[in-house]
């Protein structure tokens, strides 16, 4: 990983806040847009820097787009640069989460947020597939891993597992690198590489993993009457911080897998949720910026109020800031090893492999009707002609989705 030159930490704290503040629309957006102003505009890291910690977030349990903060907060500003810059990236969203929770607990109902999802998700929509199309050169070397691509892509579609995928194409890339040596006494990466098919379009790459999409139906239908903020029976803070930990120590997956998770732990086990307030627990984690594991500060507001959803905000998110602290020195070492270098670029393959299955899942449940078909081709033509500012990209995708549920 090429060295950045140092910036302070109040550069970090500055950018990351704020992109916490328009990170609409998932970790594909979210990354896609950081790769859009840290690598083509203020040139923090390169290309290939981007992928590699792509690769490594996606062999860690947590959030992806958080992760990605903090590993490049790091390359930033250090050790205090990657707290900084994950708390800053997901303290908006707590925010507004919470805002959200007291207006669900005191009033029973909240904004379910249908205009805003309907409006950013076309804008976002052209922004991954011109990320992906970005990215194609750093994660595709060569004809082997063009090949090892379309069977990652093929395997996902039958619903492989993802770390699977990941884990496998590591190994195989290993394999096909030691097999090559053995057999020619050079290293794959020696060997003649995949042509490229013209250059990237303009500045917007970025990469996915699929966690955030929206998989709930809006409107969600909200309870009636309010719900009160009350300590359920055989509660302490610490359970319940611990609780939150442990999900955030152990998910891979997407939306489902956190529902899943919370299903267990709190509705089934504990009794301290009822199905409904779980659901719309996911729901406001779904339409509001910033990981969908927010949805813990919602969950957390309705058990027990203000520190309900500060212990469950912290237990969640503790572990990625743990284990991007212990991952971000090996990122380097990892691309210098002959060894290690093969299994990333397989884990880099696959990571935008599966990125390419979710936008063409996305694109199915996005582009339904004319006003979402035309919303999607309109920010593409925008994206390729003006290369706008992130921010304006978000508030157009809110303005045309409220300008939508205005006029039906």
């Amino acid at each position: 990983m090429l060295p950045s030159p140092p910036g302070s930490l109040a550069e970090v704290l500055r950018y990351f806040f704020r992109l916490g503040c328009i990170a609409f629309g998932g970790p594909a957006a979210h990354i896609a847009i950081m790769r859009r102003e840290l690598v083509n505009e203020r040139r923090w890291l390169t290309d290939q820097d981007l992928v590699d910690l792509l690769g490594v977030t996606n062999l860690i349990p947590g959030p992806n787009s958080t992760e990605m903060t903090m590993h490049l907060g790091a390359m930033r500003a250090g050790w205090r640069g990657l707290w900084l810059a994950g708390l800053a990236f997901i303290l908006p969203a707590i925010l507004i989460v919470t805002a959200l929770a007291w207006a669900y607990v005191e009033y029973g109902s909240t904004p379910a947020g249908e205009g805003i999802i309907l409006g950013i998700q076309p804008f976002i929509l052209a922004v991954i597939i011109q990320a992906i199309w970005g990215l194609r050169g750093a994660a595709f070397r060569g004809y082997e891993t063009l090949f090892l691509g379309a069977v990652v892509v093929a395997l996902a579609l039958l619903g492989a597992n993802e770390i699977l995928l990941l884990l496998g194409a590591g190994a195989v890339m290993l394999f096909v690198s030691a097999a090559i040596w053995l057999l020619t006494g050079h290293s794959r990466r020696s060997l003649p590489p995949l042509p490229k098919a013209g250059q990237p379009l303009n500045r917007i790459r970025g990469p996915f993993r699929r966690r955030d999409l929206a998989f709930l139906p809006f409107p969600v239908p909200w309870p009636a009457v309010p719900f009160a903020a009350t300590t359920p029976a055989a509660y302490s803070l610490l359970e319940l911080f611990l609780a939150f930990l442990k999900i955030g120590a152990v998910l891979y997956g997407s939306g489902y897998v956190l529902l899943a998770f919370m299903q267990s732990e709190f509705v089934d086990s504990r009794g301290w949720l009822t199905q409904q307030q779980l659901i719309d627990a996911i729901a406001v984690g779904q339409f509001t910026p910033g990981p969908l594991f927010t949805s813990a500060a919602f969950a957390g507001y309705v058990i027990d109020g203000l520190p309900g959803a500060l212990a469950a905000s912290a237990g969640i998110f503790l572990p990625s800031f743990i284990f991007v602290t212990l991952t971000h020195p090996l990122v380097p070492r990892l691309r210098r090893s002959r060894w290690a270098a093969p299994f990333l670029d397989g884990v880099n393959v696959a990571a935008l492999a599966l990125m390419a299955v979710v936008t063409f899942q996305l694109a199915g449940e996005v582009l339904e009707g004319w006003y979402t078909i035309s919303l999607f081709f309109i920010a593409a033509a925008v994206l390729i002609r003006f290369n706008p500012n992130s921010a304006w990209l978000v508030l157009a995708g809110i303005a045309a989705g409220l300008l939508h549920a205005a006029v039906t």
